[in-house]
């Protein structure tokens, strides 16, 4: 695979010194375990994303076509939930399975699996880029986030919106985050649907988050609960993420 260039490659590359400019993403990150150049890292980050914003909150990630999709699309991260919870509602194909969506929102509410799909959705083929440094493409649909963030009412002091999964790693379960800006992409979706068939278990079924702008760690897998935050501070560690909490990866992770 030939690693495209990013503002992330250039700002770790500069931080790091000696290291070339193109690198892939596990590249990156290896070169980066350091606390001061994590923590440089974190300041680049917030630029990046302010620079985001500034050539325009709506911008869309690349989308291809059909006869561009990668022939496999390997899983990463847990496959199958150890959740009892969660297995049992496979074996039954999700029959049962309700998202809800609370915290500071107008309307907590409760979504099954049959509402969302009959919701109004969107198909997007776009590129998941890994910070281990492999990408695929892949077609994704599912209900965008905002419909769902709509229909509760985020309250005025809501600043994150938190996902929470049904998987865990050593005992921690896998949470992740975004800000509403990203919350309100277009192209932001909880995908039911990949490749023209249901989503595979593999890759998170019954729901998964797309954020396409964002690198993979970020596309949370077994999606069960959303949460609006007014701060990422109490959860985990603080850092708003489990990958950003154990092993210290960005936050925001544009690409």
């Amino acid at each position: 695979m030939v690693f495209s260039p990013t503002r992330r490659t250039f700002l770790t590359a500069g931080l790091v010194g000696a290291a070339p400019l193109v690198l892939s993403g596990c590249d990156v990150f290896g070169l980066a375990q350091s606390q001061g150049v994590n923590d440089a890292l974190g300041s680049s980050e917030d630029l990046a994303r302010h620079v985001q914003r500034l050539l325009g909150g709506e911008a869309l990630a690349p989308e291809f076509e059909e006869a561009e999709m990668s022939p496999v699309f390997r899983t990463n991260g847990n496959t199958m939930p150890a959740d009892s919870a969660y297995q049992a509602l496979a074996q039954r194909n999700f029959a049962g399975f309700s998202l809800a969506v609370d915290g500071l929102v107008e309307r907590p509410m409760q979504f099954t699996l049959a509402e969302i799909m009959a919701m109004p959705s969107r198909t997007q083929i776009t590129r998941h880029d890994c910070v281990e440094g492999w990408s695929a493409i892949g077609k994704w649909t599912g209900v965008p986030l905002a419909r769902l963030l709509d229909q509760t009412g985020l309250k005025q002091d809501a600043r994150y919106v938190v996902f929470h999964c049904a998987d865990d790693f050593s005992g921690s379960k896998y949470y992740e985050s975004i800000d509403l800006d990203a919350a309100h992409h277009p192209q932001t979706i909880l995908a039911y649907g990949m490749n023209d068939a249901p989503l595979p278990i593999g890759h998170g079924a019954p729901l998964r988050l797309r954020v396409e702008r964002q690198l993979g760690y970020k596309q949370a897998k077994f999606v069960m609960r959303i949460e609006a935050v007014a701060s990422l501070d109490s959860l985990g560690a603080g850092r708003g993420g489990y990958w950003e909490d154990a092993i210290g990866y960005d936050w925001y992770a544009g690409i």
